[in-house]
């Protein structure tokens, strides 16, 4: 059957544009060419152990989100002290390298143990703060050494024979709460559309030798806890929970004393959501070390230290690194996942084995 000659003309003038659209394509700027999306190499995904009684989602293979949606860091144990210039230059560097970062980042949490309690300590933290290119909020959380305050005398000297040297831990507590504006020792925030929750100890060694260094929580903060977690838990949304205190034997070097004196009860509560992501501090372990992401039920993390990170020593025990060594956690959080990603602030760069990608439930 023989071909009219205008169906002859038409074919004849796709095969000519099929022909130029190749030509056109390949002669195209490399970043204009369409590519198949990649996953970062420099993002590990979390690959947390399956629950009993719950199936873990995989993560959707559509194409994630490029573009974060909220962007934060984590630091902790800076341990700041009005005599120590190398506490101030480690942090004044970490806070410098974070805005290099990402200029407009939404937050800082400090989680704990930023100063040793003393009034000197405070105001050198406030001129380090005053002086530093900082995000719009800040959130503080109270750390152990937040009571500090405690071992020393009047001049500041060391003084454990005479503890407490008149402090009370209301005194303690009253120091922190006018420094951080904070209205409680717990609270929340909501930024940029996502739920901030920040815990902390409410009791030091004066009310109960036994405390030690752990968090005391009381039944009405653990209570308040699981009400503002149940709030949020209709909303898809990842929920970030803050302690200076780790749960122990979960993330590093948490197996060396209890943590949480209501480890139990506050385990059970962060158990019952899945999209929380508790960031805790004061082991000071370093980020490379395992675990320092861990999951059961729920998504921990440790933040390592600004000031002193520490880690395994081989024995069971703990051992400094280099003195230069200071870290701290840069996060963002995107649709479909959080990414967590280990700062070595010494050095201006990524930790390789903390790059962490947690996907959000659901998404």
């Amino acid at each position: 059957m023989k071909l009219r000659k205008p169906l002859l003309s038409i074919l004849a003038a796709l095969i000519l544009i099929s022909a130029l659209s190749v030509l056109l394509v390949a002669n195209l700027p490399s970043d204009l060419q369409a590519a198949p999306p990649q996953a970062s190499a420099s993002v590990q995904q979390a690959a947390p152990a399956p629950a009993a009684g719950r199936v873990l989602k995989p993560v959707p293979k559509s194409p994630p989100s490029n573009q974060p949606l909220l962007t934060f860091s984590v630091l902790s144990d800076a341990h700041v002290r009005a005599e120590d210039e190398s506490s101030h230059q480690k942090l004044s560097a970490a806070l410098s390298d974070l805005h290099n970062l990402d200029p407009n980042a939404e937050a800082i949490i400090l989680n704990g143990d930023m100063t040793d309690g003393l009034p000197e300590d405070y105001e050198a933290l406030r001129n380090i703060l005053e002086t530093a290119p900082l995000p719009d909020k800040l959130l503080y959380a109270i750390g152990n050494h937040e009571y500090y305050k405690a071992w020393h005398d009047d001049q500041g000297r060391w003084k454990p024979a005479s503890f407490p040297n008149g402090e009370t831990e209301q005194m303690s507590q009253t120091r922190f709460l006018q420094f951080s504006n904070a209205e409680n020792l717990y609270f929340e925030r909501i930024i940029a559309g996502y739920r901030f929750i920040v815990l902390g100890s409410e009791q030091y060694r004066q009310s109960d030798p036994g405390n030690g260094e752990d968090a005391v929580l009381s039944a009405k903060q653990l209570h308040w806890l699981d009400e503002k977690l149940h709030e949020e838990d209709g909303s898809g949304n990842p929920i970030f929970v803050f302690l200076h205190q780790p749960l122990p034997y979960t993330v590093a070097g948490s197996g060396l004393n209890r943590g949480v004196v209501a480890y139990t009860e506050l385990k059970s509560i962060l158990s019952k959501y899945p999209q929380v992501i508790f960031f805790s501090s004061h082991t000071h372990w370093e980020l490379k070390t395992p675990y320092t992401m861990r999951w059961d039920q729920f998504t921990m993390i440790n933040t390592s230290s600004v000031g002193h990170p520490l880690t395994d020593d081989g024995k069971g025990g703990e051992t400094e690194t280099a003195p230069e060594d200071s870290e701290g956690l840069f996060v963002r959080v995107f649709a479909d996942r959080v990414e967590v990603r280990g700062r070595d602030f010494a050095r201006n760069r990524w930790v390789p084995e903390a790059q962490f990608s947690v996907p959000v439930p659901g998404r």
